[in-house]
Order: structure tokens, then sequence, then C-alpha cells
């Protein structure tokens, strides 16, 4: 699974890791990660990341 960047501020969302402090299980992807869901680090949306290269 990709990780995904914040553009703004450089945080990484790792699948394999979760958000386990935010209620996100470790394995889920990016993509199911609730619309709301923000930057944990700055408070952007979804929309402010890109997948890691």
């Amino acid at each position: 699974m990709a990780k995904w960047v914040c553009s703004v501020c450089g945080f990484v969302y790792d699948p394999a890791e979760g958000a386990p402090d935010l209620g996100i299980e470790p394995g889920t992807p990016f993509e199911d990660l609730p619309e709301d869901y923000v930057c944990p680090l700055c408070g952007v949306g979804k929309d402010m990341f890109e997948v890691e290269e």
C-alpha cells in the first residue's frame, strides 16, 4: 500500500501503521479513511495529500 504525504506540512500517512490514536486501524488504505479525515499535524483535508513517490 502506498504512503500518502500532506502537501502542506509533510506528514506521512502510512497505511501499514494506520493512526491508532485517531481510531484508524493498521492496514487501513488511505482511500478508506473517512471523508472528514484531516492531517493530524496541520488540519488540512484529504484533498491536500499526495501519493509518496
